[in-house]
């Protein structure tokens, strides 16, 4: 079944933001998921026991360099989906991870300094390529950006990206209270109260539309012995 693992240079880009709500959005399609939460923060774990997990949703906290392998194949056995949540700094988990992904989704935020790091991700990726001897998809997710205004520099640096022939996503995970409030509260985004949250609808349509994007990049480049759920 497929992996899809986050992994970036630092943290603070919204790795973990994306990882849950791309894991909770699988859900409403009706996917079983295991999410490994391989980040010494614990940001998911911590989510996850503040209640209102989704009964078809696996919170995994116990990863390290030794057996990240082993847990991501053996969730793959027992879940229609995978997603590891990586530690925000290069390390041999972190390699290790990326070699078994179907994606990889680097996010970054519109700043020069998050283009360098996005790019010794991509390095990273290609060098597991090399190490294991198979294609490893990968794509580049903007996040925390803005609805409505898009920068000069975030426009300055997704133009380099292509010209670089680097893949990135047309979604860009918009900076939300709606996210913040998850993590704070617990649940997901259909149960927030929108008296205490403002614009849930937005985050919610941004999460199915990362969602739906995601299934697309996997179905493109999953073999056709194993095709990934279509996007409703």
């Amino acid at each position: 079944m497929p992996t899809i693992v986050f992994g970036c240079g630092k943290g603070g880009v919204g790795k973990s933001t994306s990882a849950m709500l791309l894991a909770t959005e699988l859900t409403k399609l009706g996917a079983d998921v295991t999410v490994i939460d391989a980040d010494p923060n614990k940001p998911i774990s911590t989510w996850s026991g503040r209640g209102g997990l989704p009964p078809s949703l696996i919170v995994k906290a116990e990863a390290s360099e030794d057996s990240i392998i082993d847990t991501i194949e053996a969730s793959a056995l027992e879940t229609t989906f995978v997603i590891v949540d990586l530690e925000g700094t290069a390390s041999m988990m972190v390699g290790y991870a990326m070699s078994r992904a179907d994606l990889v989704i680097i996010p970054m935020q519109g700043s020069y300094l998050d283009a360098a790091e996005a790019n010794k991700a991509v390095a990273l990726v290609r060098r597991q390529e090399r190490a294991f001897g198979r294609k490893i998809p990968f794509a580049i997710l903007f996040t925390r950006t803005s609805a409505t205004i898009r920068p000069r520099t975030l426009q300055s640096i997704a133009g380099e990206l292509v010209q670089k022939n680097l893949p990135v996503f047309d979604t860009q995970i918009h900076e939300r209270d709606a996210y913040k409030a998850i993590f704070a509260f617990g649940g997901t985004l259909d149960e927030l109260d929108a008296s205490q949250v403002p614009n849930i609808p937005a985050a919610i349509a941004n999460a199915r539309a990362f969602a739906a994007e995601v299934l697309r990049l996997l179905k493109q480049n999953m073999p056709a012995e194993q095709p990934a759920m279509a996007a409703s």
